[in-house]
């Protein structure tokens, strides 16, 4: 059967990551709102230091998200911190602006590079160009489908990511459009509350949808209303290679992301191992997530069956 990928998982503190670890996760993203985007939580470098000490206690991963937008400014703060990423040994660093790649080859030459630039990952020539580069993973556009995937798998000279489990980022401004928003009365869609847990939708009565929206550091950022789910469709993946799956713990609970790594441990783990018994159970664990899911928030297979519409 094909090779198990990656299991990787979004925690939102040393807690989380170790009962994620605990659950079947084999590696983990992690890092600063100042420096990655959508991070689950905020991690400091000795919280860093510390998820490294566990990870590696238990041959495990850690990778640190620097995948923000960054201004001249950030820029000047990119040395000093992939310096201390390469001396407490991280497992390799995200990155979408080329400012940190250049960086990174300046003063952490060994450091593995994970191309990540959300949406624009959507064929190999891209990202056999950053492998050419120096970057060792792409991590792929949310928005393209199955066969898409496995094209780029099988072209691609680089480890090739793939989301299958959690929300997505529909759209980022680095203005902060809920505090202007909060003063202008839509009629399509209105601002359903806000407070400091970033519970706030937009709402869409017609479709009754909820999408999340929250500001950061890195500005305004409008989530998908629904979840990705794809557990009871890994076949075609695992037998193409795909090198990591990824599940996205953004807004969610432990206790909830706890769950989902477990079962996708179990269905991975069968899928490659156990093919039959997989195909057996696979319904079960999608029934089993659907039992978790937060209310108003649904499963559905993302854009992995369909086209992508512009």
């Amino acid at each position: 059967m094909g090779k198990k990928p990656e299991l990787l998982v979004t925690p939102r503190d040393i807690a989380a990551a170790k009962k994620l670890f605990q659950a079947g996760a084999d590696a983990i993203v992690i890092g600063e709102e100042k420096f990655g985007l959508r991070l689950a939580g905020e991690f400091s470098r000795d919280d860093v230091k510390q998820a490294i000490e566990i990870a590696h206690g238990q041959a495990k991963k850690v990778y640190v998200s620097m995948n923000a937008i960054f201004h001249n400014d950030k820029v000047r703060e990119l040395t000093n911190y992939i310096e201390f990423l390469k001396d407490i040994k991280v497992d390799g660093v995200i990155f979408g602006d080329p400012a940190v790649l250049m960086v990174a080859r300046e003063v952490a030459p060994s450091l593995k590079l994970h191309w990540n630039t959300e949406q624009t990952a959507t064929n190999w020539f891209t990202a056999n160009y950053w492998g050419n580069k120096g970057a060792k993973r792409a991590v792929l556009a949310r928005e393209i489908n199955m066969d898409s995937i496995i094209e780029i798998k099988e072209n691609a000279e680089v480890e090739v990511e793939v989301q299958v489990h959690g929300m997505t980022s529909m759209f980022q401004s680095k203005r902060t459009l809920i505090g202007n928003y909060m003063q202008f009365q839509g009629k399509k869609l209105e601002v359903e509350k806000r407070d400091k847990d970033r519970n706030l939708h937009l709402y869409d009565p017609e479709r009754e949808a909820k999408y999340p929206i929250f500001e950061d550091e890195n500005g305004t950022h409008i989530m998908s209303p629904n979840d990705i789910c794809i557990i009871d469709e890994l076949e075609e993946m695992i037998d193409a290679g795909i090198d990591c799956f990824k599940i996205d713990g953004l807004l969610k609970t432990t206790d909830y992301m706890e769950v989902v790594t477990g079962l996708y441990r179990e269905a991975i783990d069968l899928c490659a191992n156990d093919r039959e018994t997989y195909e057996e159970r696979k319904e079960e664990y999608l029934n089993k997530l659907k039992e978790i899911q937060p209310e108003n928030r649904k499963l559905d297979t993302g854009f992995f069956f369909k086209e992508t519409v512009y």
